[in-house]
């Protein structure tokens, strides 16, 4: 799979920097548009044609891009792994710290609040997708690239446990964002109790009570800077461009 993001994001890197197209881009603007009627009428009964009209381009500007319906299934699946290799390679780049654990499951929450539509789509069109050569690869490639950024929330050699923790961790915060999406008013609210929950379990009931202040919030003062603390107020407190 080619990786469509840089290997070192900037500082900034999601949600405000991520490596999205621009608004203007076609590809990125036939996505969305695809994403959308797929989600409405179903994969099998959506044309190239239909996606072409609601976009106002012509067939032939759409063929330019994308050959069929696969393609773009395929292009969104390649978008996913080039955001994830980022965010790994960035991850790899920095120390094992509870504070680093925090941002990774924070930046990966953002990534998974920027594309929820398509996660969306991708479920309510499982049994059209079924065969599609694209789909059989997706869950090996999201397996492989769970277990990387799994294996940067653990220590070197950690046992069974702690890699279960830190995948419960990781996987629950789409699980969490996907399943309360549409029951709350306040989006940065459900991205704060996400990302709460996910750093817990994260880093242990022991260590998160006594670094985050328990179940109410973080324990530090509040003047105390937010860049010296462990992680949790840094991450927690970044909700906006980030809750659709």
């Amino acid at each position: 799979m080619s990786q469509l993001a840089s290997d070192s994001p900037p500082e900034g890197w999601p949600p405000d920097g991520r490596d999205a197209p621009s608004r203007g881009d076609t590809r990125s603007r036939i996505q969305a548009v695809a994403v959308e009627l797929f989600s409405e009428q179903g994969y099998d009964k959506t044309s190239l044609r239909e996606i072409a009209e609601r976009l106002g381009v012509t067939k032939a500007a759409l063929y330019y891009h994308f050959k069929s319906k696969e393609d773009i299934i395929r292009s969104l699946i390649d978008d996913y792994c080039g955001q994830m290799d980022s965010l790994v390679a960035w991850a790899r780049q920095q120390p094992r710290t509870p504070a680093v654990r925090a941002e990774i499951l924070s930046r990966y929450l953002d990534m998974v609040i920027d594309r929820h539509e398509v996660y969306r789509m991708l479920q309510q069109n499982q049994a059209a997708l079924a065969g599609l050569t694209s789909e059989k690869h997706r869950g090996e490639l999201f397996k492989e690239r769970m277990n990387a950024l799994i294996d940067l929330l653990v220590e070197p050699g950690a046992e069974l446990r702690e890699r279960v923790r830190a995948a419960m961790a990781t996987t629950g915060l789409s699980i969490g964002w996907m399943l309360f999406h549409d029951q709350v008013d306040d989006p940065a609210e459900l991205r704060s109790a996400v990302l709460g929950v996910a750093f817990e379990l994260a880093d242990g009931p022991a260590e998160a009570a006594d670094q985050h202040g328990g179940l109410g919030g973080p324990a530090q003062a509040a003047d105390q800077p937010v860049a010296a603390g462990p992680g949790w107020p840094l991450a927690a407190a970044r909700t906006s461009g980030s809750t659709r």
